[in-house]
């Protein structure tokens, strides 16, 4: 989406201040937290929404189906409804609608409401998701330096404050009715105070507007590939982790916990640090080193004959996915006329990624061995290392020279 400014020229005091667009980074900093907080908040609450549904563990896993199914549908809307109302208040009603949607899964009596409730908790927080990264690409893209993995790794620091609330809520034996009643109306008001600040793109008078659903641009698909990779290593071990230490390993319960608290840890981690790596070496280099320490991890997990072992591979598998997400939204956003469509393609098939791994994994688990499905997983992470070169797009220009404006200046 070309933009035009809304607040006056660019110069000392306009669009292009310094001290603005350090306040959009941290507005849209704020606003993954709380877009994170969200999940963190339902994740602890789904076997309080198992049981007041009464549904079995299969029924569950048909219902969690539908966010992403609710997220793929709706995502290639983000594009035309922030050309037709701007990024900042598209961001500000797809947030609200987003945060809102968190009171819908537990107030469902059944099967069937809890299956439409969480389609419209993913679409929405798929249309957030795509207009978020979008604002957060356009404000890198005007800072000149990289901060995308450190907005991803916000969302983690907000999914982990949100989840450490819904623990408190699940210890204190709270009706997550309530619970989430009361997340939701503070995480919305968090959330608008946070968008004031992002940055506030227009469509230029007379553009065409994008198409409601359009399919994703070639080059959307090839990043794609790139984050498919990342987040089926990603939903692999988070699911998959703690039985693997179990079931091959023979731990107990608590060490095969702390493989998960290991693997999401580092991921945190890598994501809040990953914008100097990345501003130094450049997104390829990094992926590409990232994509040997993942293959390094998943070689590891499939090899050790110990606990530990198996530990520090899905510590290190953490580390090399931790900043492959981030780095494909940046380079969707630079890769074409339309950064909103292009995220939109890119997030579609991580989020289909996302769907299948724990499945997958299971399927494969089932046929041969957890041990041989962690070998497929090391086989797509080492697509990490022949397919970086794709990211190279929108190269940045040396420190210190003035931003490359992808059209007029915005607030």
């Amino acid at each position: 989406m070309s933009v035009e400014a809304v607040d006056g020229p660019s110069g000392p005091d306009g669009p292009y201040d310094p001290r603005r667009l350090r306040r959009a980074r941290y507005a849209v900093a704020a606003v993954f937290c709380v877009h994170g907080a969200v999940t963190g908040n339902f994740a602890t609450r789904v076997p309080w929404i198992q049981d007041h549904t009464g549904i079995s563990a299969g029924q569950l896993g048909l219902a969690l189906a539908f966010p992403a199914l609710g997220a793929s549908l709706a995502m290639p809307l983000a594009g035309a409804v922030s050309h037709r109302f701007g990024a900042r208040t598209a961001l500000r009603g797809l947030l609200a609608l987003w945060t809102l949607s968190l009171t819908l899964p537990a107030v469902a009596p059944d099967l069937l409401t809890l299956c439409l409730a969480l389609f419209v908790y993913g679409a929405s927080a798929g249309m957030s998701d795509v207009a978020m990264n979008a604002l957060g690409v356009e404000t890198e893209k005007r800072l000149d330096k990289s901060i995308m993995s450190g907005l991803h790794g916000m969302w983690s620091v907000g999914a982990l404050i949100g989840s450490a609330a819904g623990a408190l809520a699940a210890h204190l034996g709270s009706d997550a009715r309530l619970h989430h009643l009361l997340a939701a109306v503070v995480l919305t008001a968090l959330g608008m105070a946070a968008c004031q600040g992002v940055l506030d793109l227009r469509g230029t008078p007379g553009e065409e507007a994008p198409p409601r659903f359009a399919p994703p641009p070639r080059s959307a698909l090839l990043i794609g590939a790139i984050g498919f990779c990342a987040v089926f290593a990603e939903g692999a071990s988070l699911d998959w982790s703690a039985v693997y230490l179990r079931d091959v390993l023979d731990t107990s319960p608590g060490v095969a916990a702390a493989s998960t608290t290991a693997f999401a840890l580092t991921m945190a981690v890598a994501r809040l640090a990953g914008d100097r790596v990345i501003d130094r070496f450049g997104a390829v280099r990094t992926v590409r080193t990232s994509g040997v320490l993942a293959v390094a991890g998943g070689l590891l997990i499939v090899l050790a004959p110990y606990p530990v072992a198996a530990m520090a591979g899905f510590a290190l598998l953490g580390l090399g996915v931790a900043v492959v997400v981030p780095l494909a939204f940046a380079a969707a956003g630079r890769a074409g006329p339309n950064p909103s469509q292009a995220i939109a393609g890119v997030a579609t098939i991580t989020y289909t990624s996302g769907l299948i791994a724990p499945s997958a994994i299971g399927a494969v688990a089932d046929v041969t061995s957890l041990v041989v499905s962690f070998g497929l997983v090391t086989l797509l992470a080492c697509g990490l290392v022949l397919g970086a070169g794709v990211l190279r797009t929108g190269d940045r220009r040396p420190a210190g020279a003035a931003p490359a404006r992808s059209g007029p200046p915005v607030e």
